[in-house]
């Protein structure tokens, strides 16, 4: 028979496993991007941002993943299910995953990834204090188009006239466009239009293409450009014209030259504010974070076929060279 200060002993030693026992408190955090499974806030990398910081999927955190590869009609569906399922958190990548979100889950959390700059779209009231439901990382886009042409201009000299392809159903994008046309005449450049709002719209943009034929392209980046972006490469080394990308992986897949935010830094400020969040700040009081470092990406092989040579002086501030 155990004496009371046996019983004692027995509890005491027992604390410790109990408490080693204890789960930490699992989140659930929603992940919802206008493109395919695989990229932006769905790629390995964001989830290895917050594990950085002890929030390991499977242990202390649950990702539940959306992609819409472009169909923006199951965006609405995708939101709804989350906000069944009571998640502590939604991240988007993409304006039109981020308009959705805001739309019909106002009364959960959000950080917002690739919305271009949600002040000039008015999905908040401001970088300095967001107010609403909503915050994330916001895009620069007059400075962004700004370094994108002239670095093009500074690879390909000769250039006079640079095609611009964006999806002009995306509200952020028509601005980064707008950005984009106001910088090329400021560099002396001039831009043909040819905006895109389905898939079977390239076709048309390339016929276009083929009856005046540009120096150069600039493709602004969304679910619907990015998805498309092979035939768009495919016509560009076909017709030997050099393109700029808004987004490193793309050099990697065939395009010449890209110039960006870097992804990993994205994904963790994105991830920070996450924290905070789950930790109870409230997103409203937040401030948007910007970028503060970029990569610069250069293709050879994408060059070699286009019949050009890179200068050194591009390819020596290059982050990224591609033989």
């Amino acid at each position: 028979m155990l004496t009371r200060a046996g019983v004692l002993l027995l509890v005491c030693s027992l604390c410790p496993v109990a408490a080693a026992e204890t789960p930490a408190p699992t989140y659930r955090i929603g992940l919802v991007h206008v493109g395919a499974p695989g990229t932006c806030i769905l790629a390995p990398g964001f989830e290895q941002a917050f594990a950085r910081r002890g929030l390991v999927a499977g242990k202390t955190v649950v990702f539940e993943r959306f992609g819409a590869a472009g169909q923006l009609d199951r965006l609405p569906a995708m939101l709804d299910q989350l906000v069944s399922q009571h998640v502590d958190l939604i991240v988007t990548c993409g304006y039109p995953a981020a308009v959705a979100a805001a739309q019909r889950a106002s009364n959960i959390p959000l950080v917002v990834e690739h919305a271009g700059d949600p002040v000039e779209t008015k999905m908040v009231e401001s970088l300095a204090h967001p107010g609403g439901n909503i915050t994330g990382v916001s895009q620069i886009s007059t400075e962004l188009s700004a370094k994108r042409l002239e670095l093009l201009k500074e690879a390909v000299p000769g250039i006079h006239t640079v095609a611009l392809l964006w999806n002009e159903r995306d509200l952020a994008m028509q601005m980064r466009s707008n950005a984009a046309q106001v910088e090329a005449k400021r560099l002396g450049l001039v831009t043909e239009l040819l905006p895109v709002r389905a898939p079977n719209d390239f076709a048309e943009a390339f016929a276009e293409m083929d009856r005046h034929p540009p120096d150069a392209i600039l493709l602004v980046a969304d679910a619907l450009t990015v998805t498309n972006h092979q035939a768009v490469f495919d016509y560009a080394v076909a017709h030997r014209i050099p393109d700029m990308e808004e987004v490193n992986y793309l050099a990697d897949g065939g395009g010449l030259l890209a110039y960006g935010p870097d992804e990993v830094e994205e994904f963790n400020r994105a991830a920070d504010l996450a924290i905070r969040i789950l930790h109870g700040a409230k997103p409203g009081d937040l401030p948007l974070e910007l970028p503060t470092r970029f990569r610069f990406s250069v293709n050879l092989k994408t060059a070699h076929e286009l019949g050009l040579t890179i200068p050194e002086t591009i390819l020596v501030r290059a982050d990224d060279v591609i033989e």
